[in-house]
């Protein structure tokens, strides 16, 4: 914890806020995850017949096209979240964690066909919940200092 806070006012101008490196961090990965899910939703309806036979899931099994629209949808979703997070608003916060928790959980069925790719990718969304649980929200406000 110390570590963050030197680094943020190490690299911080000085009226920037606790944590901006944390919410730029966190809008920065809902958004490229989200650039990301829009790719894979477009490669599953490109490929859902080609591919389909080798594929298999927890969910859906190796109907490529259902996770087409998963992640269409959580994609889409994602792009929303980061640039609600980058306005600041309470309301922003919530709406990216849940985002990110469904992200995470978008990941789970792949396990067995992904497993690294899938850990990493969990690892990732649940960074960005710790940084907009922890900094996400208090941007209009200085009552929360953190301790």
């Amino acid at each position: 914890m110390g570590l963050a806070i030197e680094t943020d006012q190490a690299y911080a101008p000085q009226g920037m806020p606790r944590g901006a490196s944390w919410l730029a961090f966190a809008s920065t990965m809902l958004f490229v995850s989200g650039g990301f899910k829009l790719f894979d939703a477009l490669w599953a309806f490109e490929y859902d017949d080609e591919v389909s036979d080798g594929v298999q899931t927890v969910l859906f099994e190796g109907d490529l096209t259902s996770w087409g629209w998963v992640w269409l949808v959580v994609g889409i979703t994602l792009i929303v979240a980061a640039i609600a997070v980058v306005t600041g608003v309470q309301w922003a916060r919530w709406f990216g964690i849940v985002a990110a928790g469904v992200s995470a959980i978008s990941f789970f069925p792949w396990i067995y066909y992904k497993p690294l790719w899938t850990l990493l990718s969990v690892m990732l969304a649940v960074l960005v919940i710790y940084a907009l649980a922890m900094y996400g929200g208090f941007a209009k406000s200085n009552s929360y200092r953190g301790y």
